[in-house]
């Protein structure tokens, strides 16, 4: 049996259209056709609707039908959607020429069933892309998943190795941290490919800031995923040759620690690929009556006053990040996640507004968060 190329809400969109002539007597039969490419590359008209429905049986048009010949009693209503021919709808009436108001009525129908069918190729279009776009999504994450088990197996078997005192042995420590951190976006991205997996949309839906996966659970340390972004940090100052001022103690707040490691790991990032080669970067964490305050700096020439708050916004980049990669997402999802907890992330210039210890010229990031989360001291 031949597939029908159109979906079942266009099949009871034009049940309705069709229906509606049961009060006319001059029209005897209506039937609808959509263009449909055979495999020799030649269009065809496949029948999708008629009405009356009286059970019989309707043929494709090809160019040696029979209904293409030209009759007193048959007519055609083409779909168009600009000059592309999407369908037919062949009218068979008792009289001829048509009464204007039956002329007006059928091509009233015409235009309707012409819009709903570009629609409805339009959204097949989309789910055939989307179907493709979750298939190599799938197998990206299948693919993923190997060169990361290598990784940590390859670390732990390098662990082994090294003695206890060894200074190689939180370098090697920090991959692991990495890959588990890796392993985790992973599985977002494995569970974001299974619709039965997202969140229901509330009332009033908010926007998905990250996957529940890439969320801490509640009541989580922030001390347990801020670790590795530290020993990440220092080493990529090592790396680039630039001072590195890590926090004197890690913060015992606890909530979802999990967010709060992403908004810190994007100021990081930024922090490191903006700054010019060799400004310090460092990470400050502070704790106030009104909740802990952390603090990612650098030492580089201030940001334009025009930019410093027009950077939060989803899309937008300062003027010095344009020649380098990015999407300008980063600190609109660290601003969104900081204030979906309670909290909040401001840009201070300069960094000694935060505090006196901190370089007279640079940029501050400062993510606040709420003292009722704290807890477990």
């Amino acid at each position: 049996m031949a597939v029908i190329p159109v979906s079942e809400s266009f099949l009871v969109l034009l049940g309705h259209q069709l229906g509606q002539f049961a009060d006319c007597a001059e029209v005897r039969s209506l039937v609808v056709y959509v263009t449909h490419a055979t495999r020799e590359g030649a269009p065809s008209l496949i029948p999708v609707g008629h009405w009356p429905a009286d059970g019989r049986t309707l043929t494709a048009v090809d160019g040696d039908s029979q209904l293409r010949v030209p009759a007193e009693e048959r007519r055609w209503l083409p779909l168009r959607d600009g000059a592309e021919l999407l369908g037919a709808i062949q009218v068979e009436s008792s009289i001829s020429p048509w009464p204007e108001p039956l002329r007006q009525r059928l091509q009233a129908v015409a235009l309707g069933l012409a819009e709903a069918l570009r629609l409805d190729r339009e959204g097949q279009r989309m789910r055939h892309r989307l179907a493709l776009q979750e298939e190599q999504l799938r197998l990206l994450v299948h693919q993923l998943r190997n060169p990361l088990t290598a990784l940590r197996t390859f670390g732990h078997l390098l662990l082994r190795r090294l003695e206890k005192d060894s200074d190689n042995r939180s370098l090697v420590e920090g991959l692991l941290a990495e890959e588990r951190q890796l392993q985790r976006y992973v599985d977002a991205i494995s569970d974001l490919a299974r619709p039965d997996a997202l969140i229901a949309a509330a009332p009033d839906p908010q926007p998905l800031l990250l996957p529940p996966l890439l969320s801490g659970p509640g009541g989580q340390s922030l001390a347990e995923p801020l670790s590795p972004l530290i020993q990440r940090a220092a080493a990529t100052a090592t790396l680039q040759g630039r001072p590195w001022k890590g926090p004197g103690a890690l913060p015992t707040w606890r909530g979802d620690s999990g967010s709060v490691a992403e908004i810190i790991a994007n100021l990081l990032e930024n922090a490191f690929r903006y700054s010019p080669q060799g400004a310090a970067v460092g990470l400050q964490v502070r704790d106030t009556p009104r909740g802990p305050v952390l603090t990612v700096w650098d030492g580089g020439a201030p940001i334009e006053e025009a930019e410093r708050e027009a950077i939060f916004q989803r899309g937008v980049r300062g003027s010095r990040g344009l020649p380098l990669p990015g999407t300008g997402l980063g600190l609109a999802l660290a601003r969104d996640l900081a204030r979906s907890l309670g909290g909040d992330l401001q840009l201070v210039i300069p960094p000694q507004a935060v505090d006196p210890e901190l370089p007279a010229p640079g940029n501050a990031f400062v993510l606040s968060l709420p003292a009722s989360a704290t807890a477990g001291k």
